[in-house]
């Protein structure tokens, strides 16, 4: 018997009328999680949700049947937008596993840990902060039925009252930590091999869900361990290409200069994709990434508009978007610009500026990619806004990001299927921990917007059968030609 099942819950999955979009990708999180419980002597059943083959992987039998016999402990990582399925079937597994402890972990519970717990009970722990720092404690004290007060980041139940323990430090010597377990999955299976450089973002845009998870500070990994991480990966699966995942690759000009000349230097062939900052680059930086092999960059414009970026602290101006976007369009394979529509504060005066920057850069063959405001709990501007409006539940239209797999999608408006409405109404009558699928002033900001997105080839005329491309955010193949229209989630993309 293993020591603990760990389940990955981190999935893309989207229903279409004719097909399934399900991309498999490497559960980085969990990876670096089992290498740090190996290290300290324990062992773990690992089960990738990703990789069922169930015709319907959102009935509670199928997963029930997935995850039957596990050990005493059982730990889910899951992401905002699969966060209600994941608790919904933690209580079933309750039901059927009683005696079992429930560890619900990864970013989806992240700023509503203490709500959960007082209102689930079934869910026995969460965890905060990087697991490979308490996780392996965790274990051994449960195992061992010693005293939770000792664990660090973890919130728990003692005589009927929830406690949290302060959460330990942030892990700074990123080296340190063991690579990911990549012998303990079949790499083959996975379609996108993804690299973090590093965990942080020091900036604090008002609406991004990921910097808030690292407390806004940044810790960065050496240039030879991402290097030697790219050539292992390169060597079991013959992969060339690789996404860098992390929001702050480019954190400064000098650190990824360095990066490009160390990659140079040792005559490896591989190609990459990284998420750039506009107000981070320049041509001369620019120039050597894509000496050094990388094919795509990918930008969070976010609006073209002065006033929303200064709104939402970008710390750029949308002079500085068109000069940086311009010279990336000439010098990568690919261009990819981000944008948010919907800002609660965003007049359509605003909301036409970021439409014409769009149509703009679309003439430069840069990949648009829209996507509509999401109001995670740990971002500033819910916090702002949940007690200056109301958060509006629309089952037509529901955020890219948070998209579940429980819709039919005719992008970007869904239909929720009957059998699944038990799972809406669970989000419905629990808005506080899921703020994410609710927006604000459906009428007169989303509607009207959404109307001129579709005017302009933004979102697809279903009945034109138009061809959707994926975001491609972890695709392992090189972007073809543009596309106006995208679909997808990007998990890792702060919204």
């Amino acid at each position: 018997m293993a020591d603990i099942t760990l389940v990955n819950l981190n999935m893309l999955y989207l229903r279409y009328r004719a097909y399934v979009e399900k991309e498999v990708h490497t559960p980085l999180g969990c990876l670096y999680l089992i290498s740090a419980l190996e290290k300290s002597g324990l062992n773990v059943d690992f089960r990738d949700y990703q990789l069922n083959e169930y015709a319907d992987p959102f009935l509670e039998e199928n997963f029930l049947d997935f995850i039957k016999d596990p050990s005493d402990i059982i730990g889910f990582s899951c992401m905002a937008n699969l966060l209600p399925f994941t608790l919904l079937m933690m209580r079933a597994v309750k039901e059927k596993y009683p005696e079992k402890t429930l560890i619900l972990g990864g970013v989806g519970p992240k700023a509503v840990e203490k709500m959960i717990m007082q209102r689930f009970g079934f869910v026995d722990i969460i965890g905060k902060g990087e697991g490979e720092e308490y996780v392996p404690l965790l274990v051994r004290t449960l195992r061992s039925k010693g005293v939770l007060s000792k664990v660090p980041g973890i919130l728990y139940r003692e005589n009927g009252q929830v406690l949290e323990n302060p959460r330990p430090d942030r892990i700074a010597a990123l080296d340190k930590i063991p690579l990911p377990a990549f012998d303990r999955i079949d790499l083959k299976k996975y379609k996108g091999y993804n690299v973090l450089t590093s965990r942080g973002c020091i900036y604090k845009c008002t609406f991004c869900s990921v910097a808030p998870v690292w407390d806004h500070t940044a810790y960065f990994r050496s240039n030879d361990s991402i290097i030697n991480e790219m050539v292992t990966l390169n060597e079991k699966t013959g992969q060339e290409l690789f996404l860098f995942q992390d929001e702050f690759f480019l954190s400064g000009k000098e650190r990824a200069k360095s990066f490009c000349v160390e990659l140079k230097k040792r005559g490896l062939k591989l190609k990459w994709k990284a998420f750039g900052r506009i107000n981070l680059v320049d041509v001369e930086l620019m120039r050597m990434m894509a000496d050094a092999g990388c094919v795509e960059l990918r930008f969070g414009v976010e609006s073209g508009s002065d006033r929303i970026l200064k709104e939402v602290r970008k710390e750029f101006r949308a002079a500085d978007v068109i000069e940086v976007i311009s010279e990336s369009a000439k010098i990568f394979s690919r261009t990819d610009a981000f944008y948010i529509w919907g800002f609660p504060f965003e007049t359509m005066d605003d909301f036409y500026a970021s439409i014409f920057q769009m149509i703009s850069f679309r003439s430069m063959d840069v990949r648009i990619l829209p996507s509509l405001l999401c109001y995670l709990p740990q971002t500033r501007l819910y916090e702002e806004w949940k007690a200056k409006a109301e958060l509006e539940f629309f089952p037509e239209l529901i955020p890219e990001y948070m998209l579940t797999g429980h819709e039919l999608c005719k992008y970007p408006n869904v239909e929720i299927d009957p059998k699944y409405s038990h799972i809406f109404e669970f989000i419905k009558s629990n808005k506080d921990i899921f703020p994410g699928f609710f927006l604000i002033d459906i009428q007169n900001n989303i509607l009207p917007k959404l109307k001129v997105m579709k005017q302009f080839g933004f979102y697809p005329d279903e009945s034109k059968n138009v061809d959707l491309e994926s975001c491609g955010a972890h695709s392992a193949k090189i972007a073809g030609p543009s596309a106006a229209i995208t679909r997808g989630q990007d998990p890792n993309r702060c919204v």
